[in-house]
């Protein structure tokens, strides 16, 4: 295990000498001491992985690590810091509060006027509020840490948006089975002894480990804690063992996608039975449930949308009914909301009309709105024109103005075309309607 830069005096327990004889977890005795021996991160630690070159050319800066629990991300910061000649910092983000964070930040800036960087590891790093995340941000610009955050949620969602732009994200992926495999080889070596598995049980643990490093060394040492002396075990013997089942498919490999690939296209395809087969399937394998409904939910929106709004009340009351209900009677709520946006009417027009608005927001800038539209609490705005000629809709015949709301120098746009299916027939034919007003009334 590498050791902090910090150079400190043994803790008592050491210098009794109880450390050395002190029972250390598998995972913690494998801890790897150089970059090197990191394994299933080669898009980072590779020969020509982003950690790797940024270390080449001593140019490491703030960094948040991305990904499930078990890959390394708490392992590569301690490298980092050693590799670097960093002090090593460690606080997580469930126990440190203000006062905490205030103290680590005063002892980082005293380190520095000695010469000595700090390399601040934050542990679940998504848990602190957003008061707390920008207490960063002054330490990070004027290079009193250099953060490295880890997070198993999306940094999109979790982290505030200055953070993440003073900080690059590297995605951690869960270990594949070579990986896992390699660890259990290094486990053999180090304690001088074969797993006592046969080829089928194996492989059954490396699948039970679902890309978690750690994890695949806690199921070690539970098998070696199990066999008697001359025993080999077999796939059912191993189950029983480690009170575990091992997943048809690897939650976080080829198989979960290429299951919820087929959940996805079976539903855009309008096939309810080949739906509820792959729905059936991932349920079996131990799927979380409320991932499954979540992914409904977004079938609802993607490939449902307008021609039967009703499908996303559906697949939300759904998600509502199994966190009511539990299994296996809540899995019964996802399966009749796969049912219903299997057999209902489909149309991508509100996904496909979004992503168009997005690209013209993105490309055309921050174009003021029509000044007729626009709010004017102060006599200044007044003068300026802001809300001068405006048309309130519900004073006009039929409810309905016809003036222009896009920004003068952009012109009207048309995102949304609604498909001649479901209720979207309906939402077409009152669109055509209005245009043809817009038209006869100038807005157009």
């Amino acid at each position: 295990m590498a050791r902090s830069a910090k150079k400190s005096g043994p803790s008592l327990f050491a210098a009794a000498g109880l450390e050395a004889d002190a029972p250390r977890p598998l995972a913690d005795r494998l801890r790897p001491t150089k970059l090197d021996e990191v394994v299933g991160q080669d898009p980072l630690l590779g020969p020509d992985g982003v950690l790797t070159r940024m270390l080449e050319t001593r140019s490491l800066g703030s960094l948040i690590f991305w990904g499930p629990p078990g890959t390394g991300k708490t392992t590569v910061a301690r490298l980092l810091a050693q590799a670097t000649d960093l002090h090593f910092e460690q606080i997580s983000a469930i126990f440190t509060g203000v006062a905490d964070l205030k103290k680590v930040f005063e002892e980082a800036r005293a380190r520095r006027e000695t010469g000595q960087g700090t390399l601040l590891f934050v542990d679940e790093i998504h848990r602190f509020n957003r008061a707390q995340q920008d207490s960063f941000l002054p330490v990070m610009e004027d290079g009193t840490i250099i953060l490295v955050g880890a997070t198993t949620e999306n940094p999109s969602f979790e982290l505030n948006a200055p953070l993440l732009s003073r900080a690059r994200v590297l995605v951690f992926k869960s270990l594949d089975a070579a990986a896992i495999e390699k660890l259990l080889s290094r486990a053999e070596e180090i304690e001088g002894r074969k797993l006592p598995l046969d080829d089928e049980a194996r492989q059954s643990l490396v699948r039970m480990a679902d890309g978690d490093g750690r994890a695949s060394l806690t199921l070690v040492e539970e098998v070696w804690r199990a066999a008697r002396k001359g025993e080999t075990f077999h796939a059912a013997q191993l189950q029983e063992i480690v009170q575990r089942r091992a997943p048809i498919y690897d939650k976080s490999q080829d198989g979960h996608y290429n299951l919820i690939s087929a959940l996805h296209k079976s539903v855009r395809g309008s096939d309810p039975d080949a739906a509820l087969y792959y729905l059936a399937r991932m349920l079996d394998a131990g799927e979380p449930p409320l991932y499954i409904a979540r992914r409904v939910v977004r079938m609802a929106v993607e490939d449902i949308g307008m021609a039967d709004p009703q499908a996303l009340v559906i697949a939300n009351a759904a998600k509502d009914a199994y966190d009511f209900l539990g299994s296996p009677e809540g899995e019964l709520a996802i399966a009749q909301a796969v049912i219903y946006v299997a057999t209902a009417p489909k149309s991508n027009a509100a996904y496909a009309a979004y992503g168009a608005a997005k690209r013209v927001a993105k490309e055309a800038g921050s174009l003021l709105p029509p000044k007729h539209i626009l709010n004017a609490p102060t006599n200044l705005m007044k003068e300026e024109g802001y809300g001068r000629g405006y048309a309130y809709d519900h004073d006009q015949e039929e409810a309905f103005s016809g003036q222009d709301y896009f920004p003068e120098a952009l012109g009207r746009q048309q995102f949304y075309d609604p498909v001649e299916r479901g209720f979207e027939r309906d939402v077409k034919k009152r669109l055509e309607y209005w245009a043809k007003l817009r038209n006869e009334r100038g807005g157009g």
